[in-house]
């Protein structure tokens, strides 16, 4: 364990449902100090995520589904990265402005748009600037149709990236995020797909950084208001319709810490701007980081089924940080979530089990854990004993599935 910073195994049990028949709960030592400060955001739908931890320092209605407007354009983007990054396209590939993507989002349209001409040829770099600096719904649709044909078939990719990436609620009806019922996200899955970008295309994100592009002669400001504050700002987008009210996905840096906040559902862009602000501001100033475990440090153990040893250490990739309220007395309740026992042979270096850490009602952080070792398979008797445990313990499971 970790030198006094954690206290270590105070149960393990069997846990419902079969999601993990194999669990270690703990508490992570108190923070002695003052009360934590408290904080609340007028946004119906907010998210605050610190990126080199993974931790959320807060969040409020963070997964229930919400309507995203343009800031669906952000998958929209990795999709495009994705391509670049595969081969499929460059920069230089021109991309044609077909008419229904100039009568849905050009200037005809009325939405935001980057004014590129019916038929003209735009190479993709100028599109990604249109999409993200401009957040020309022109630009969203000719890419949609370059990529796969048509927005339908676009967006039914987009879907399939983000679940790959393990976002299991978002769902995309359109490239441009123009009004559809079915096309829905969280506030949570829009911060942890921003921080894929981030992390995953660090060239390619600095377009969402950018002042101002100029297309067809017309210049335009970006429209995330957070980049013109003296907060570290380099990103990510706004959004607005009708059924979104005013949103905003926004990323600073201070002193090597990157936050990201998503705020939605907000009345008017000057709310939208200023909640955005207060939470980064806040991010940076109530926190402090503590390192949990070390580097290659034993943070728990996994069950064995049928191998030379019942047991086998679980570690995270690199060290284990969370960050907690500075002067905080708050508990963190930590559990490691695996579904098992784990079946011999077990390679070392298996993804197997996940550690979740809570502060209160908020998910704080949520990190996959590896095997430390291989564990062979046992012998007879070893497999015999412990086909008698599972027999002996199967009617507990069935007990907690019925409950």
């Amino acid at each position: 364990m970790a030198r006094g910073r954690s206290m270590l195994v105070f149960g393990r049990f069997l846990a419902r449902g079969g999601r993990s028949l194999g669990a270690v709960a703990f508490l992570l030592a108190a923070i002695p100090g003052a009360g934590a400060q408290s904080f609340q955001s007028a946004a119906p739908h907010a998210v605050l995520l610190d990126s080199g931890s993974g931790a959320i320092l807060y969040e409020k209605a963070a997964d229930e589904l919400m309507v995203p407007a343009s800031l669906a354009k952000i998958a929209t983007a990795l999709v495009a990265f994705q391509e670049i990054e595969q081969g499929k396209m460059t920069l230089d590939t021109e991309i044609t402005i077909s008419e229904n993507a100039w009568r849905k989002g050009g200037g005809v349209s009325g939405g935001s748009t980057m004014f590129a001409l019916v038929n003209s040829r735009v190479k993709l770099g100028d599109i990604l600037q249109g999409l993200i600096v401009q957040s020309g719904n022109d630009a969203a649709i000719a890419l949609a149709e370059a990529v796969a044909g048509d927005e339908a078939n676009f967006a039914r990719l987009m879907t399939e990236r983000v679940r790959a990436l393990g976002l299991s609620k978002s769902v995309f009806r359109n490239a441009s995020g123009m009004a559809d019922p079915e096309q829905k996200v969280t506030a949570r899955e829009l911060a942890r797909l921003s921080d894929h970008i981030i992390k995953t295309y660090p060239e390619l994100y600095k377009i969402f950084g950018q002042r101002e592009f100029t297309w067809n002669k017309i210049r335009q400001q970006n429209r995330n208001p957070l980049l013109a504050m003296d907060i570290g700002a380099d990103g990510l987008k706004t959004g607005n319709v009708d059924d979104s009210g005013y949103g905003l996905v926004g990323s600073a840096v201070q002193k090597d810490q990157r936050l990201i906040v998503v705020v939605a559902g907000l009345k008017n862009a000057r709310d939208r701007a200023s909640e955005g602000r207060k939470l980064l501001e806040w991010g940076f100033r109530s926190f402090e980081q503590r390192q949990v475990f070390a580097a290659g440090e034993t943070v728990g153990e996994a069950s064995v089924y049928g191998g030379e040893k019942g047991r086998v250490a679980l570690k995270a990739k690199g060290p284990v940080n969370l960050l907690v309220p500075r002067g905080s007395s708050e508990r963190l309740n930590a559990r490691i979530v695996y579904r098992g026992p784990l079946q011999a042979p077990v390679e070392e270096g298996a993804q197997v089990a996940r550690l979740l850490v809570t502060r209160g009602e908020v998910k704080t952080l949520d990190i996959p854990l590896y095997t430390a070792e291989a564990v062979k398979v046992g012998s007879l008797q070893q497999r015999a004993l412990d086909a008698l445990f599972e027999v002996s313990t199967g009617w507990i499971r069935k007990a907690l599935g019925r409950s």
